[in-house]
């Protein structure tokens, strides 16, 4: 009877850390995909599978839902490294109008954050690490560090080379 308890307290204790963090690795994920909900929620799925099948090698060292947020990234990495087979026939589907906004600006406000998404990818892993992890992931300083093994201020200096390469890739319309 004890294993199936055992089991039983597991399951509960897996639902709750999902519960807790759920939100937090969709959200990185929806903005890592451009704002693509159905392809954020495939990716949260893949994370949360990978992160089961790989709990025994979670150390403690780092929070776990900075633990996961790297089974996150990874998962986000290893889905744009697949080959495509099919191309979406609605381009602008990924960002929601604003009806707030006029549509001329929405389009300039979809190429944009388009721009900016395709030049954050196209950063050199750790730089790239540190911007989704800060801003996508929104992890602190000191858990990057932590992930990174390296200082905090080195993580910020990341963050600052990062944001001077962005702005030259994407233009001064991206302050």
């Amino acid at each position: 009877m004890k294993p199936r308890d055992d089991r039983e307290q597991g399951a509960l204790a897996a639902e709750r850390l999902m519960e807790e963090s759920y939100h937090q690795v969709y959200a990185a994920l929806l903005r890592m995909t451009g704002f693509d909900a159905e392809l954020a929620a495939d990716l949260t799925q893949d994370t949360y599978r990978k992160a089961w099948q790989s709990l025994a090698s979670f150390d403690r060292r780092s929070r776990f839902a900075t633990w996961l947020y790297r089974i996150a990234y990874n998962t986000f990495l290893n889905h744009l490294r697949r080959p495509k087979l099919v191309e979406p026939l609605d381009e602008n589907r990924h960002l929601p109008l604003d009806p707030a906004v006029g549509q001329d600006d929405d389009l300039a406000a979809r190429e944009l954050a388009q721009k900016l998404r395709l030049a954050v990818i196209a950063l050199p892993e750790e730089l790239r690490f540190t911007v989704t992890a800060r801003f996508w992931g929104e992890l602190e300083v000191e858990e990057i560090a932590s992930l990174e093994k390296v200082t905090g201020a080195a993580i910020r200096k990341r963050l600052k080379v990062a944001m001077l390469r962005l702005r030259l890739q994407v233009g001064e319309d991206a302050q």
